[in-house]
């Protein structure tokens, strides 16, 4: 293709089609996620005390509590990292995430999506995770709609949907040791 006038015309409607579309012309928020959302934290588990490089499991699991479908609701957990000066993402990693809960990836360091729930359904997203800091914790947790989804999820009644656990990390690391003849750790 060469860069003729026309060429350049045809190149530039198309620019002020795809710039109308995406920022004008049509109400963006039409199919968003306006209103309030009501769930039930089911279960927030995690241990209270753990030891140094010694692996556990946060979970959480939720129920919508409403009528409607929750188009896409978002956990955000702060705790897993220690921030210095408000920075993002956090500098310091206070447990490793081994693992993930699957398909939930966001482009925050700290939120996780738990995709549709439909109405009376549960959703469970769970962390394994490395503690590889010592000393005591707070582990925070709060339920939202995804970003720009224009909605919220709050409690039946009415509240805040988050939470938050106390967690005291040990210095010393599990006893553990080598079998020698298979060379696990055991």
């Amino acid at each position: 293709m060469h860069s003729g006038p026309a060429n350049l015309r045809a190149s530039a409607a198309a620019a002020a089609a795809l710039l109308l579309a995406g920022c004008g012309g049509e109400d963006s928020s039409a199919g968003s996620a306006q209103g309030t959302y009501p769930v039930e934290i089911v279960r927030a588990e995690f241990p209270t005390r753990q030891r140094l490089a010694e692996r556990s499991t946060f979970e959480i699991v939720v129920r919508n509590a409403g009528d409607r479908t929750i188009p896409n609701l978002a956990v955000t957990l702060r705790g897993f990292g220690q921030r210095n000066d408000d920075a993002e993402p956090p500098r310091r990693s206070l447990w490793l995430i081994d693992v993930p809960p699957v398909g939930s990836e966001t482009s925050s360091s700290e939120t996780w999506t738990a995709g549709a729930l439909a109405p009376a359904a549960t959703a469970t997203l769970r962390w394994v995770v490395t503690p590889i800091m010592a000393g005591s914790r707070t582990l925070a947790y709060e339920l939202a709609l995804a970003l720009g989804s224009g909605g919220q999820a709050r409690l039946s009644s009415g509240g805040a949907a988050r939470g938050s656990i106390g967690v005291r990390v040990t210095g010393r690391p599990p006893k553990a040791r080598v079998d020698p003849r298979t060379g696990k750790v055991i």
